[in-house]
């Protein structure tokens, strides 16, 4: 789709003229409201921070309700209205619109703006334009505040968007419409896409996975080979350490790396070689350290499957490690260890120690019963070579898809921006003696 070429057939010559929004339609600040205020069922109201979480650019049912006592108190959105966020903590969020096409009038409250667009203005063109780039660097001039950013009722009135044919409201709302529609089917389609291919690659991923489980029990299960299973707690084999108290309150933002026991099942993978968080240094001379090599596991969670996943810390120092963790220091390859962690005879092995209800533990006394194939070092190299390349594998889809996804975003946007990309009046030439 050329855009430019698109917009010279659709305009036909006809005048494009840049008005304050303000001049459009009738701007209401909106009061009151707040999430306290919910009630199950009711009049349907729209609160500001839902318009940035959880709407896309229009709907026709709200997510919230009020009762109808409160609704009479706040300001009222009707059909083809547009409420505009006014505040949020990141400039990106402020002014993102909302088209509300339900049948029953809604209700919005404070650090939200209602449109109601006249005779020249579609909503939803208007709400379109607010995801360009030129709707960013006009909000930009507006934008007050540090923590919290705000753009005023007052000042949002003054932004300026293209209007065709400004002197005939039929024909400007048909090009408005013309365009609305296009983006419409374009952001369908982008939709459409998106979801094919992230079922596409979310199936890939699943059969990947499966066939990583496999070959990786099958090449830690030794059978008939002759590899001796010892006891994990074994001296000569390795020994576990109880971690010591951390918490999210004692981290800092620079420092000496720790592991909280929470991030090896949300952040970590197999094996890390820098942290997500640090501690002073204070605090970490009275910590419990592992050292390079070491394996660091999670002894607490809600769930079973959880509960004994581990990391192998890979980097160069020392790092500090919370309670409801243990650490395990030992002779073998770190990354093997951490692999064997992963598979079906540990979590076999596992299961008969996990002890509570809501809160699911294992500890250190009954880790060290756990029995552990114990080939020869190089044995174990080879082991981690082959894993590595699978975990690889399965990580590049991982990864690829939110690029996939981001890649039609991108286009989607350059041909939405494309489509205001309106022609602009030229100055007129400077005067000659």
């Amino acid at each position: 789709m050329s855009g430019v070429s698109f917009l010279e057939k659709l305009l036909d010559g006809v005048e494009v003229e840049r008005k304050a929004l303000g001049s459009l339609g009738n701007l209401v600040r909106g009061n009151g409201l707040q999430k306290k205020d919910f009630t199950e069922t009711g009049v349907p109201a729209i609160h500001y921070g839902q318009i940035y979480t959880y709407y896309g650019l229009s709907t026709i049912e709200t997510k919230s309700f009020v009762s109808l006592d409160l609704a009479k108190q706040l300001k009222k959105v009707d059909w083809g209205n547009v409420v505009i966020t006014n505040t949020s903590e990141n400039l990106e969020d402020v002014g993102k619109a909302l088209v509300y096409l339900g049948e029953r009038q809604a209700v919005t409250g404070g650090h939200a703006t209602i449109l109601k667009p006249g005779e020249y203005l579609l909503g939803k063109y208007f709400a379109y334009f607010t995801q360009t780039e030129e709707f960013a660097s006009e909000k930009r001039k507006y934008a007050k505040g540090t923590k919290v950013i705000d753009v005023s009722a007052t000042d949002m009135a003054k932004i300026k968007l293209p209007i065709p044919c400004p002197n005939n409201p039929k024909k400007s709302l048909e090009i408005q419409a013309e365009i609305v529609r296009i983006l419409d089917a374009f952001t369908s389609l982008t939709a459409e896409l998106t979801a094919e291919l992230t079922a596409e690659l979310t199936a890939e991923l699943n059969t990947r996975k499966k066939q990583y489980n496999f070959y990786r029990d099958r090449l830690l299960s030794f059978k008939d080979t002759g590899v001796e299973w010892l006891p994990m707690g074994q001296p000569d084999v390795g020994k576990f350490i109880r971690g010591s108290s951390l918490q999210k309150k004692d981290f800092t933002a620079t420092g000496i790396g720790c592991i909280h026991y929470g991030q090896i099942y949300t952040h970590y993978g197999t094996h890390a070689d820098r942290t997500k968080t640090y501690v002073s240094k204070e605090f970490f001379k009275k910590a419990r350290k592992a050292k390079s090599g070491d394996l660091i596991i999670a002894t607490t969670s809600e769930n079973d499957e959880d509960v004994c996943k581990a990391v192998a810390w890979l980097g160069n120092e020392e790092i500090a490690v919370s309670s409801d963790a243990c650490i395990y220091r030992h002779n073998l390859n770190a990354k093997y260890v951490s692999y064997f962690f992963q598979t079906a005879q540990f979590q076999k092995q596992k299961k008969p120690y996990i002890t509570g209800t809501k809160v699911r533990r294992g500890n250190a006394d009954n880790l060290a019963k756990i029995l552990i194939p114990i080939p020869s070092q190089e044995e174990q190299a080879r082991i981690v070579a082959i894993l590595d390349k699978f975990d690889a594998l399965t990580n590049s889809i991982t990864e690829g898809l939110p690029r996939e996804i981001e890649l039609r975003q991108k286009q989607y946007e350059y041909y939405r921006d494309l489509l205001f990309n309106f022609p602009r009046p030229q100055a007129p030439m400077p005067a000659t003696a």
